[in-house]
């Protein structure tokens, strides 16, 4: 700031400089004037008229004026006054800048006596400029590290006064780092240096403010500052430093990845580039780097991997702030991880028993297991326990060990597996559970024989069955399994008439199947009693027994046998006699016969077949009481002949015919008369027959051999398929293993055909035997009696025997039993009606049967003439006292038919080749035997 000195006081100035001009006048003509700087306009300067000896009035007359050179004039005359004065504001600093004196020369010019007066005036120096810095601030840069002592040159301040007026020191202020050293030189110039008094801390004070202040020595005295600002440059002097030495943060270890935990701050108080600080991770083993993150350049703390508890419930961070120049400090993170109850419980089977036997009592061990929960406090606490009703506990072992044991005992046979489910669950909120499951078996032991399906059971099958047939089947359950389980069949052993029970009936040991080895004749087994054993192969084994009862259902195997008349032995010719005066209705004889079946096999009717004269005699239905039809006349033959048939009931039904020849005379002479004629004649014709028939016997025979071996080798075939399958452990798809038979169930065979040809000269006496054979490898149900298919059971047999229910034949239906009255046999009175009634009276049945037997017994032992009686023909021997009832069997326990209502039959016809006892009965699979 710059003073400047104005005088206002014209006045005193202008005497003042006049008397100055008056002193400073030469001789020579020049004129010295002296002024001060800085005047106003038209100040004063001096009297120039009175120093060119003038009046004032004079210099315009004498046309005085000031010559100057070119310049700007300083001064100016003022004519009324006569004075010179200033033309306008003169600067000293302008007009000599700073030189020691200012001289300011012009000439005075008078025209009218072409003289010329030189002026010079000098211009003093007034003190109206301060010291100028030329700039108001300075700013100097001084490092941090500079060493005291080090002078910095400031700026020099101008002051264009001269003399006293102009710059005279230099101060500054106060300041305990700084000091002032002015530095003079040869021309009396001044030069201000800051010295560095102590060390700077830029740290501590960046920035100093000083200033510099340049004075003059004029009065009043002058002076301007020079505000200097000191600028502490850093250095890299000082590391970052953390707000923390140690950060603690507690997180929860289900927080998801790149959540943010803290944030950490570290301060340099160095700047610029040396402030620059950078976060690191410290080296540190183990996945700590890889699960926090830390932003080097904000310092934010994240998680970049899951946090669990369970691995790790504390982590201590080392982390480095480093600034621009690599000076770092330490500091550490202390994560806490908080547990949440994220890991549901575990469970350990340490050691396991597959299977515990059924025996075992209450408590026996199964399993031992180890249960554990990864979280902690309350959320891995755990318990345990076994779900549903199961018959088991866990007991409470060292730790964190359970053992499971049994409850009480177990049963296989109620439950063979047990599938055990233990959850165990844990006590945070909320809770998580885990289930493991355990498969028990309960191994089985003998303590269950076999059952059968029923208390007892009752077989029914036909008579006749061919051998190797299946007749029945039992079933044994056993509720063990494996060996325990594995039943065999057996017969107890037993004798039936005589022979043993193995004879008759096997057993399939592995099926139960029941076989017949022979073939039944109801005639001769009613029924048989069995008992079948049923066994398992535990250790020891268990069995039971079941009572079997089998019952031979009748069929119609047996033709009627014709017990009077019998055929004579001796070559004669039985002949009835019949009266000539015999009224209608008269009985010449009666025909008796007797079926060895029973019931409606053996209910018996005759009819008359064949007679020489129609109409002339009837046959009783059912008494066979040979009579009278109509009255007998002289033109009637004396020998009739008569063909009577008897038929039983069954079905397909079977008959028997005898031949009756009736004499029809009044005496016995005229009846001898003609008996000569009723030889038989020997006819070569018949002879041709004969051998016609034995030829045709004989194709048929090759026809039926052919067909035996093309049978047998289909059954040998079958036989090599059956042992291929069991060696290859395979079974045909779709057959059932009951279509096949087994060896130990058909114990039967082949019985080869023979032939037995006779032949005499007479060949109406020949006699052929051609026997039925019997097939041993036919398996036959029930229902194939009447059909039957080679090496297969009846499918309805396989059906039934699914159902036990089935299997039980129907008891024997006694609705069409006959009534003693109406059961077949002889007549009972000789007055017997022809309605088909029986006879009623016992004793006459009897008495009837007696008589006949012994009738029959006479005629064959030759005993019987024709001669025993007149008009009796031998009958009253034949009915003699003799004979009792206890020559005669009972017929009538024929008449018993244990099965159904249902007619048996038996369309294979008598499948043993029996015979009847007698007679020459039409039957068609016997053969034809003729008197001698």
């Amino acid at each position: 700031m710059t003073n400047y000195l104005r005088f206002r006081n014209g006045g005193g100035l202008a005497l003042l400089y006049a008397l100055l001009g008056t002193l400073c006048k030469t001789g020579c003509g020049q004129i010295r004037y002296s002024v001060p700087e800085e005047l106003e306009k038209g100040s004063f300067v001096g009297n120039i008229a009175k120093d060119l000896g003038l009046e004032p009035q004079e210099l315009a007359e004498r046309g005085v004026r000031i010559v100057s050179r070119g310049r700007t004039q300083l001064f100016a005359l003022n004519p009324r006054s006569g004075s010179l004065v200033t033309a306008g504001r003169i600067d000293r600093e302008e007009l000599c800048a700073q030189s020691a004196r200012c001289l300011v020369s012009f000439n005075i010019l008078v025209e009218e006596k072409l003289k010329i007066f030189e002026v010079e005036i000098e211009i003093k120096d007034i003190n109206d400029n301060a010291p100028d810095f030329l700039t108001e601030e300075l700013e100097i840069k001084i490092g941090e590290l500079t060493v005291p002592g080090t002078r910095f040159p400031l700026k020099t301040a101008f002051d264009p006064d001269a003399g006293m007026n102009s710059l005279l020191n230099y101060q500054l202020s106060p300041n305990e780092y700084f000091s002032l050293a002015v530095k003079s030189v040869s021309d009396g110039a001044k030069y201000p240096e800051l010295v560095l008094q102590r060390a700077l801390d830029r740290e501590e004070k960046k920035a100093h403010q000083l200033v510099l202040i340049a004075s003059d020595g004029g009065d009043p005295v002058l002076s301007s500052n020079l505000c200097i600002q000191v600028i502490v440059l850093d250095a890299n002097d000082n590391p970052p430093v953390f707000t923390q030495p140690e950060y603690r943060v507690s997180v929860q270890e289900n927080l998801p990845v790149g959540t943010w935990l803290l944030t950490v701050n570290a301060t340099d108080p160095d700047e610029g580039f040396n402030a620059q600080v950078s976060y690191v991770l410290d080296k540190m083993p183990g996945k700590i780097a890889q699960i926090f993150y830390l932003n080097s350049v904000t310092g934010d703390l994240s998680i970049s991997q899951s946090l669990d508890y369970e691995d790790a419930t504390f982590y201590e961070i080392k982390i480095e702030a480093q600034d621009g120049l690599g000076l770092l400090s330490r500091a550490k993170i202390l994560v806490t991880v908080l547990d949440v109850n994220d890991n549901a419980p575990e469970i350990t089977i340490t050691s396991l028993t597959g299977s515990v036997p059924e025996e075992a009592t209450a408590g026996r061990e199964i399993a031992l297991i180890n249960v554990h929960d990864r979280d902690s406090g309350q959320n891995g606490q755990v318990t345990v326990f076994v779900l549903g009703n199961m018959p088991f506990n866990l007991e409470k072992s060292i730790n964190r060990y359970y053992r499971l044991v049994t409850a009480r005992c177990l049963d296989r046979e109620q439950v063979s597996e047990y599938n055990i489910t233990l959850r165990a669950t844990d006590g945070g909120s909320p809770p998580l559970s885990t289930d493991t499951h355990i498969t028990l078996h309960v191994a089985d032991i003998n303590d269950n024989p076999p059952a059968f399906t029923h208390a007892s059971y009752s077989a029914y099958i036909p008579e006749n069955n061919p051998r190797g047939a299946s007749i029945f089947s039992v079933t044994a359950q056993d509720p063990d399994s494996i060996q325990n389980a594995h039943i065999t069949y057996a017969l107890t052993e037993d004798a039936f008439q005589g022979a043993p029970l193995s004879t008759y009936i096997s057993i399939n040991s592995d099926t139960g199947v029941l076989y017949a080895l022979c073939s039944f004749d109801y005639e001769q087994v009613r029924n048989l009693e069995l008992l079948v054993t049923a066994s398992d192969s535990g250790n020891p084994p268990l069995s039971s027994n079941v009572s079997l009862s089998i019952f031979v259902l009748d069929q119609n195997d047996n033709a009627p046998e014709i017990l009077y008349p019998t055929l004579p032995t001796d070559g004669s010719m039985g002949v009835e006699l019949a009266p000539r005066s015999a009224e209608p209705g008269h009985v010449v004889t009666k025909v008796v016969a007797v079926d060895r079946d029973s019931g409606q096999n053996a209910w018996l009717s005759y009819r008359l077949l064949k007679a020489s004269e129609p109409g002339l005699f009837a046959v009783g239905l059912h008494t066979g009481e040979v009579r009278t039809a109509r009255a007998l006349l002289d033109r009637d033959a004396l020998k009739q002949s008569l063909v009577v048939a008897v038929q039983d009931h069954g079905q397909p039904p079977l008959s028997a015919t005898v031949t009756l020849t009736v004499a029809v005379a009044d005496s016995i002479p005229d009846v001898l008369a003609e008996l000569g004629s009723l030889k038989p004649s020997a006819d070569p014709d018949d002879s041709g027959l004969t051998l016609y028939l034995v030829v045709a016997v004989a194709a048929v025979s090759c026809v039926f051999l052919a067909f035996v071996v093309v049978l047998l080798a289909l059954r040998l075939r079958c036989w090599h398929r059956s042992h291929v399958l069991q060696a290859s452990g395979s079974v045909p798809v779709g057959v059932p293993a009951s279509h096949f038979v087994g060896v130990d169930g058909v114990r039967a065979f082949l019985q080869t055909y023979s032939h037995e040809v006779s032949l005499t000269a007479d060949s109406r006496k020949s006699h052929v035997i051609f026997p039925q054979p019997s097939y041993a490898d036919t398996l036959v149900s029930q229902e194939s009696c009447e059909k039957s298919e080679p090496l297969l059971i009846s499918q309805d047999l396989l059906e039934m025997k699914g159902d036990p229910k089935q299997l039980q034949q129907a008891p024997p239906n006694t609705d069409w039993r006959f009534s003693q009255a109406q059961r077949p046999g002889t007549s009972g009175s000789q007055n017997g009606d022809e309605t088909g009634t029986w006879p009623n009276n016992q004793f006459d049945t009897e008495m009837l049967q007696a008589m006949i037997l012994a009738s029959a017994s006479e005629a064959a032992d030759g005993s019987s003439t024709l001669g025993g009686g007149a008009g009796t023909m031998g009958l009253s021997a034949r009915y003699g006292p003799q004979f009792t009832l206890q020559h005669v069997p009972d017929y009538r326990q024929n008449v018993y038919i244990p099965g159904s209502n249902a007619t048996l039959t038996n369309a294979a016809g008598k499948r043993d080749g029996k015979a009847p006892a007698g007679g020459n009965g039409n039957k068609k699979k016997s053969g034809k035997k003729e008197k001698k």
